[in-house]
């Protein structure tokens, strides 16, 4: 009996059908031998077939081009030195999905990724997306340009990566995709001007804000979201001259004065979430000129100049390790832990900073605003950011609530983080209550809330 035949076309065609397939089984799947298989391979173009996987997980994939072009990107890091590193090569396998290897960057890896195969993009790059304000704005300014939608919401996982490997030089976390994006970054780096000093800044906040309400996104502060911009300044003490700035609006509206309310409460409550035991949060501070308000927040992800640190998010880790969903906390970061995934008291940290966020009438505590840190395998709290009582911002068209407080008691096994955020949200409110940055109105309304809470303390 004559040997099955096998042609390049039809290996192709098999190989296509599914990204990380076994050997017996594509053998199975074209009704050849395992070794005709493996012959038939050897012979395809180099680069045409990725094989990853120890003895019997080894699995093959056909490789695809991005855009036409290459179909293996180089990824990098920046330690906190500012060094540059490689991670190692992200191929791009068919139909669809992609090769990294990340354990050895201390990255934790669910099971399914342990030899590098993602159905999707690794899930770090899933974190440095453009979104928010900032990514919508990059969008609109850019789609021509780089031939993607004008809306981020509507890019796929190849649109971002394209995006990421040509312009992708700052970007959330220390990661860098593409030898384009790397380079763009190093003649950044050698061509940096100096921070902008002191003197010069409130001048420079206010031309940058003009410049981002020009170009950036309409009605964000009325969808619930401030405008903002990234800056290099120079601070005495400060860990990095790297900040990323909100601001209000320059008018003397009852509207604009509520968001200028609300930056200061930020700042007042990143300052007050640090003192939560096991938690730190952004460094911040508020800046005022021209009619705007200004609060100005250190990135934690940046260190000096040029250092950086890796990042991701609870919606990205929850996609990568859970597949739950919603919006709860510490139900997602209890089911982390039930992996083993977070170092030992980030889960009693979490507990602490939700309760807090509760008691401060934060109502925007959505999955992407609360990060973690990888090392070595295990996931470390993040600092505090995104934390202030968004309950009391104006309405979409506006107008500003009349909320009463309402505040929530804790399940008898909550009450000692319960206890202990309370004691700090009441901090916040007594603080907020009391600063002259704040318009009279509402420190009167930060006044009704630490009453209501000073109560609400008493019988719980």
């Amino acid at each position: 009996m004559r040997p099955v035949q096998l042609s390049p076309e039809a290996l192709r065609q098999q190989l296509a059908r599914q990204a990380a397939q076994a050997a017996p089984d594509l053998a199975a799947a074209l009704g050849v031998s395992v070794p005709t298989l493996h012959r038939q391979m050897a012979r395809l173009p180099a680069g045409e077939v990725i094989s990853a996987g120890r003895a019997r997980r080894t699995r093959h994939a056909l490789t695809r081009r991005l855009r036409g072009g290459q179909t293996q990107l180089p990824v990098f890091s920046v330690d906190r030195e500012g060094r540059l590193q490689t991670v190692g090569p992200l191929t791009l396998t068919a139909p669809e999905g992609s090769h990294l290897l990340l354990a050895a960057a201390g990255w934790p890896v669910p099971e399914e990724a342990r030899d590098g195969w993602w159905p999707g993009l690794p899930y770090p790059l899933h974190q440095m997306r453009p979104q928010g304000y900032m990514g919508r704005q990059f969008a609109r300014l850019s789609h021509h340009r780089l031939q993607v939608p004008e809306d981020v919401a509507r890019w796929s996982d190849d649109d971002a990566l394209y995006v990421m490997s040509v312009a992708g030089s700052d970007l959330s976390g220390n990661l860098i995709v593409g030898e384009a994006a790397c380079q763009q970054w190093l003649a950044e780096r050698a061509q940096a001007q100096a921070p902008v000093e002191e003197a010069d800044l409130v001048a420079h906040y206010l031309q940058r804000a003009d410049e981002a309400v020009a170009a950036g996104v309409p009605g964000s502060s009325a969808a619930g979201e401030f405008p903002k911009f990234t800056a290099a300044r120079a601070l005495t003490g400060a860990a990095t001259p790297h900040v990323i700035v909100k601001f209000s609006g320059a008018d003397d509206s009852a509207t604009v004065r509520r968001w200028a309310d609300l930056l200061v409460c930020e700042h007042l409550a990143l300052e007050t979430a640090a003192t939560l035991q096991g938690l730190n949060a952004a460094r911040s501070r508020i800046l005022a000129g021209g009619g705007r308000t200004f609060l100005e927040v250190e990135r934690f992800d940046r260190h000096g100049e040029a250092g950086r640190s890796p990042l991701c998010a609870l919606d990205v880790l929850d996609a990568a390790f859970l597949g739950r969903g919603g919006s709860q906390w510490p139900v997602l970061t209890a089911a982390l832990a039930g992996l083993g995934l977070l170092v030992d008291g980030v889960e009693a940290a979490v507990q602490r900073l939700w309760w807090f966020g509760r008691l401060i009438a934060n109502s925007d505590m959505h999955t992407g605003n609360l990060a973690f840190v990888p090392q070595e395998g295990r996931l470390t709290l993040a600092p505090a950011y995104d934390m202030l009582p968004m309950r009391l911002a104006p309405l979409a068209g506006g107008e500003l609530p009349a909320r009463a407080p309402e505040f929530a008691l804790p399940l008898p096994e909550e009450r000692p983080a319960w206890h202990e955020a309370c004691t700090a949200a009441l901090g916040f409110w007594e603080a907020a209550a009391v600063d002259v940055r704040i318009s009279d109105g509402f420190r009167a309304l930060c006044g009704q809330h630490a009453q209501a809470l000073r109560s609400l303390a008493e019988r719980a």
